[in-house]
């Protein structure tokens, strides 16, 4: 069965496919509140909610018998660290460059699902997307799919580290697969090339001080101590993953849904700067940009501006200074403050 479930998830465009049991990782409780108590989760209160669930998948489904991890990859066909040298373009991460992939995985697992079930009559499923209180690095790493690197994403010899985790949790029995170690070695390139030293350890992040989460989860204004750092990256981050010496063994990407849009690879700030919230729903609907809306996507843009060094973009950015969004308002005014100073 298990052979069979893996030659049909790899025939659906999974390139790679593991299984854990959900106790597989006993120090995930531990690891976890290590990290909320450390206050490095920032503004994502939902990390600390329903902590028993996330750090004890056992606890999510009690019926689950196993964990079927799987990795899809999305990786890029251009050098995502090439836009950072481009100042009056904005640098999107690469996974958020065309579909929501939320929708394209969980789409493709619950084909997977579906024949689990119809080889297993009376066998339950449950499929999650980085939606649930599910664990799935750990688990990825316990099922032998990679392992959390230095900068505490999954790589893999097979992969790199450019590809999505789905997870299956059913009731069907399958034997589980030797859990993966670590592989980096004494390499440090993801934790040298971070712009905002979001890495206090290896194997340990600080959210508060991650330009993903900057851009993407953190509400109202930047400290004004991260923003000059940020520089035009306006949604997301990849550099602690382009950098990685793995991606030498990268799978390219099958899903032309994931393949990045020509304009949002390096589309023009001055263009976003005058995004209304109608125009910013058009331009991202499908993409999973669309969910932290246009105010904190236009704050975003605005520090990028700031960053730019560019004086031109001052007549992009100054309509924002009377935004109805304080944060765009005061993202604005301290852009045109920094170009004034460049």
């Amino acid at each position: 069965m298990k052979d069979r479930l893996i030659a049909f998830a790899k025939e659906a465009g999974f390139a790679s496919v593991g299984v854990c049991r959900p106790d597989a990782v006993p120090e995930l409780p531990e690891r976890l509140q290590a990290f909320v108590d450390a206050g490095m989760h920032g503004q994502m209160g939902w990390m600390a909610e329903r902590m028993n669930w996330r750090s004890d998948p056992a606890a999510l489904w009690p019926a689950a018998r196993s964990v079927v991890m799987l990795a899809e990859p999305y990786t890029p066909e251009h050098d995502p660290l090439a836009v950072l040298e481009e100042h009056d373009v904005g640098a999107i991460s690469v996974y958020a460059q065309n579909r929501d992939y939320h929708d394209v995985v969980k789409k493709r697992l619950k084909r997977v699902g579906r024949w689990l079930i119809e080889q297993e009559p009376g066998a339950e499923i449950k499929v999650f997307v980085d939606t649930a209180p599910v664990m799935e690095k750990p688990l990825a790493q316990a099922a032998g799919l990679g392992w959390q690197g230095k900068h505490t994403n999954l790589l893999s010899r097979d992969l790199g580290n450019w590809f999505f985790l789905g997870a299956i949790f059913t009731t069907v029995d399958l034997a589980p697969d030797e859990v993966e170690v670590s592989h980096c070695g004494s390499c440090t390139a993801c934790l040298d090339i971070c712009p905002t030293a979001a890495f206090p350890a290896p194997y340990q992040l600080d959210a508060r001080r991650c330009i993903s989460y900057l851009t993407i989860e953190h509400k109202g204004p930047v400290d004004e101590e991260l923003r000059p750092l940020m520089g035009n990256r306006i949604y997301g981050c990849d550099d602690c993953l382009a950098i990685c010496p793995w991606n030498k063994f990268a799978h390219e990407g099958r899903d032309a849904k994931l393949a990045a849009r020509d304009d949002l690879v390096a589309p023009p700030l001055a263009k976003l700067a005058a995004l209304d919230d109608a125009a910013f729903r058009t331009l991202f609907s499908g993409s999973p940009i669309k969910r932290i809306g246009r105010d904190r996507f236009v704050r975003n843009v605005a520090y990028a501006i700031g960053n730019s060094g560019d004086r031109a973009l001052a007549a992009a950015v100054s309509p924002l200074v009377d935004d109805s969004d304080p944060a765009v308002a005061d993202a604005a005014r301290w852009a045109i403050l920094r170009l004034k100073e460049d």
